[in-house]
C-alpha cells in the first residue's frame, strides 16, 4: 500500500489551464501523484496536441491514471472542434434505435480512445423532467427511467467496445433541478419512494455496468431531512447507493469547485466530506490553488482522525484495484494519424446523418 500521501493522490482527479504541460503542472503531478486527470475544450486545440498533452502528463505518473473527458455529444462534446460535432443523446434516443444508442457510444469512444482518452463522464441519466428541461436541455434522453436506463445500457456497450470507461452521472438524478449545480445548490423536494422508483431506476437497473458513479451537488431534504449535498451525504453515497442499491464501482463527486456544494462550505470542508461520506474520489477541475488545497485537507485530516485515515486507505485499495482490472488502462494508444483522424470525423459525419434521416 503506497504511503498517506500517495493515497490521497488516488483519490484525486484535477484539471488545469494550457494546452501543454507548465513547469506548476509538472510539479503538481509529479508531487500529487493524482488518480486521474480532466481536459476540457480549453485544453485541446487539435489531435495531436490533445495525444501529446496525455501523454506527457501520464508519463509523469508512477501509478497508471484515469484520463477523463466530459463527451456526452451535442451540448458537451469537448472533441466537436477537433474532429467533428456528435449528435445530442437526446437526438439519438428520439431515434427509437438501439443499434444507433450503441453506435453513439462507439463513436464517441474512438474519438476519445484514438486522442488518448480512457474514461468518458457520460452517459447522463439524469430524467427529462420538466424543472430541469432548461438546464440539462438535450443531455436527458427521456422523462421515463426506463427509457434513460435503456439508452445509457446500449451507450455504455458502445465505450466498452472501444476500450473506453463509461460513468452515470449525476446521482441520485436532478431531473427535479431547477438550479444548475455549476452556480447554486438545488433543493429537489421529492419523496424518497418516488425517487427510488424513478431518479434512481437507471442506477439500480445498471449498478454492474457502470465502472464510475458521479454524484451531484444537490439536496434531497425529503431523504435526509436537510440541505446537505449528496456529494457530501454518507446517507447517499454509503448507505444507499453503497448499501442499499448494492453499487460495486467507483463514486467520484461532481467538481467541488461548483457553487452547488460549495454552499456547505470551502473546498477543503467539500475534499474530506465527500471522501468521509464514501466516495473514492474526487473532482477539482480548474484552479490550481483549490487542488492543492483540496489534497492538503484530505491529508491533514488522515493525519488527525485514524478512522478518517482508515477511509482513504480503503478508497486508495478501491482505486488502485479497479485501474489493475480495467483493460482499458493497460496500453496508451499510438499518436492519431491525420489518417486516422479523417476516418474518424467521416464515420461521426455519417453516423449524425443516420440519426437525422432516422428522426426527419
Amino acid at each position: 500500500m503506497p504511503d498517506l500521501r500517495e493515497q490521497v493522490g488516488q483519490l484525486l482527479i484535477f484539471g488545469f489551464e494550457g494546452t501543454e504541460p507548465s513547469a506548476g503542472l509538472r510539479t503538481a503531478i509529479s508531487t500529487l501523484q493524482p488518480g486521474g486527470i480532466i481536459l476540457f475544450a480549453r485544453n485541446i486545440t487539435e489531435p495531436r496536441q490533445t495525444w501529446e498533452l496525455l501523454n506527457a502528463v501520464r508519463s509523469l505518473a508512477r501509478t497508471p491514471m484515469f484520463l477523463c473527458v466530459d463527451m456526452e455529444g451535442g451540448t458537451v462534446d469537448r472533441l466537436k472542434g477537433v474532429i467533428a460535432p456528435s449528435p445530442a443523446a437526446a437526438d439519438v434516443f428520439a431515434t427509437g434505435n438501439k443499434k444507433l444508442f450503441r453506435a453513439h457510444g462507439r463513436m464517441i469512444g474512438e474519438e476519445c480512445r484514438a486522442l488518448g482518452f480512457n474514461v468518458d463522464f457520460a452517459p447522463v441519466l439524469d430524467l427529462g423532467l420538466e424543472p430541469s428541461r432548461s438546464v440539462l436541455t438535450s443531455r436527458a434522453v427521456s422523462p421515463k427511467p426506463q427509457d434513460a436506463t435503456t439508452y445509457a445500457k446500449e451507450f455504455l456497450r458502445g465505450l466498452q467496445d472501444t476500450r473506453v470507461l463509461g460513468c452515470g452521472k449525476h446521482f441520485p438524478g436532478l431531473g427535479e433541478a431547477a438550479l444548475d449545480t455549476h452556480h447554486e445548490l438545488p433543493s429537489i423536494a421529492k419523496k424518497w419512494k418516488r425517487l427510488w422508483n424513478e431518479d434512481l431506476y437507471p442506477y439500480r437497473k445498471l449498478r454492474k455496468d457502470l465502472p464510475f458513479i458521479m454524484v451531484a451537488h444537490a439536496a434531497y431534504p425529503e431523504v435526509t431531512g436537510d440541505r446537505t449535498p449528496a456529494s457530501i451525504s454518507r446517507q447517499w453515497i454509503t448507505d444507499i447507493l453503497r448499501k442499499k442499491i448494492g453499487y460495486g464501482g467507483l463514486i467520484v463527486s461532481d467538481d467541488l469547485e461548483m457553487g452547488g456544494v460549495l454552499a456547505a462550505g470551502s473546498i477543503e470542508h467539500a475534499a474530506v466530506e465527500t471522501i468521509r461520506a464514501g466516495a473514492d474520489m474526487f473532482l477539482v477541475c480548474h484552479n490550481e490553488e483549490h487542488v492543492w488545497a483540496a489534497y492538503r485537507a484530505v491529508v491533514n485530516e488522515a493525519e488527525r482522525d485514524q478512522r478518517f485515515a482508515e477511509q482513504v486507505a480503503r478508497a486508495c485499495s478501491r482505486v488502485l484495484e479497479s485501474k489493475k482490472h480495467q483493460r482499458e488502462m493497460r496500453r496508451f494508444p499510438s499518436a492519431p494519424s491525420d489518417r486516422k483522424v479523417r476516418k474518424l470525423r467521416e464515420a461521426m459525419s455519417r453516423f449524425s446523418e443516420a440519426v437525422r434521416e432516422a428522426t426527419a
